[in-house]
């Protein structure tokens, strides 16, 4: 008897695919869309888990493109402000709401009205980028002349960019009441102080998630043609919750919003896919092994796993790199950065939202 199971490849079967595989030759990527060059400028920005792409990328030879590079600082003055964290210092960005109104702000289409906050200690923060600045501003003139500079290179990521990898990270964000901006930390946590009247909780749904990531991927289109967007959801749980529920619920309803929004999007539009980390790194098969002890942060062996399915599948062998075998991917640095970017190596991620543990106790 015939029926339309019976002639699908392997991928399409728990046992062939999981049961049957060993844990670490496990690959649920299937038809991407694109291949990546070696010369192809790879742009990142997203939650924390981005930052391991860039890294892996960046250590087996690729163009990890960063304009904001604070080439003209020395070395440990870059490691300590972060250069290179991401393509330009605009440190976690983790909603996508974030992410559009960054991209309209470098392209004149919205103005922050958020002023500088102000810390316990008299400098000041840049309220969408909390911690790019360890030691604070002099002054919120200082902020704003810094991120007038920040913007023109966040300009060029979008601009120049061959490959453009966004990690999806939250749903849960703080807003402004009067304009609607949004912010990586609420207020009070690295900088300014919280008030009801003037800042908002918000969670957002599927549409209003949805609804950025289309009206940010429609406008990046226009400003760069030749475009390429690679969508990943970070596999990092919560930190905490404001929601009046378990962190883990809170954790299961964010992650599966932005899983769900990741898979209406590349559905939609040809020139954006998903990389499956998330799945990788979660998916029961690997017992929980991919992450630390804090059953939080993903460790060496995650990555690695991670980053053998990203080369095999999106390298071209046509760059060289296609030979790049999982053996070196997997030994790579874990904070490998190419040679021409060793100033930019770092012992971990850097995680904003860690900020709001460390004042909530």
């Amino acid at each position: 008897m015939n029926n339309p199971y019976k002639d699908l490849d392997d991928h399409h079967f728990w046992r062939r695919a999981i049961s049957a595989v060993d844990m670490h030759a496990v690959d649920p990527v299937v038809s991407p869309k694109f291949v990546i060059e070696k010369s192809d400028r790879v742009a990142t920005a997203g939650s924390c888990f981005a930052q391991h792409i860039s890294r892996r990328l960046s250590s087996i030879g690729f163009n990890y493109f960063v304009p904001e590079s604070g080439e003209n600082l020395d070395p440990d003055k870059k490691l300590a402000l972060g250069y290179g964290v991401f393509s330009a210092r605009y440190g976690n960005i983790y909603t996508v709401r974030q992410l559009l109104q960054t991209f309209e702000e470098a392209f004149g289409a919205r103005s922050k009205s958020e002023s500088a906050w102000v810390r316990e200690d008299g400098r000041y923060v840049d309220p969408f980028r909390p911690a790019i600045e360890p030691a604070g501003f002099a002054s919120p003139d200082d902020m704003q002349e810094a991120r007038q500079i920040h913007m023109k290179h966040v300009r060029s990521v979008f601009l120049d960019a061959d490959i453009f990898v966004f990690t999806l990270g939250l749903t849960e964000s703080w807003l402004s009441r009067t304009s609607g901006d949004v912010f990586p930390l609420a207020p009070g946590v690295s900088g300014g102080s919280y008030d009801s009247i003037s800042y908002e909780f918000a969670n957002f749904n599927i549409e209003d998630v949805v609804s950025d990531l289309r009206r940010f991927l429609s406008q990046l289109k226009c400003v760069n043609p030749k475009i390429r967007v690679l969508l990943t959801v970070s596999p990092v749980p919560l930190i905490a919750t404001f929601e009046r529920r378990h962190v883990l619920t809170s954790t299961t309803y964010s992650k599966s919003v932005l899983r769900v929004a990741a898979e209406m999007v590349t559905a939609e539009f040809n020139w954006v896919d998903y990389f499956p980390s998330f799945e990788i790194i979660t998916g029961n098969f690997n017992a929980g092994r991919y992450y630390e002890n804090d059953l939080r942060e993903i460790n060496s062996i995650g990555v690695s796993h991670v980053m053998r399915c990203f080369v095999r599948n999106y390298i071209a062998s046509s760059s060289g790199a296609g030979r790049t075998t999982d053996a070196e991917v997997a030994n790579s640095p874990n904070d490998g950065i190419a040679a021409e970017q060793s100033h930019f190596r770092m012992d971990r991620v850097v995680c904003d939202e860690e900020m709001i543990e460390r004042v909530s106790f």
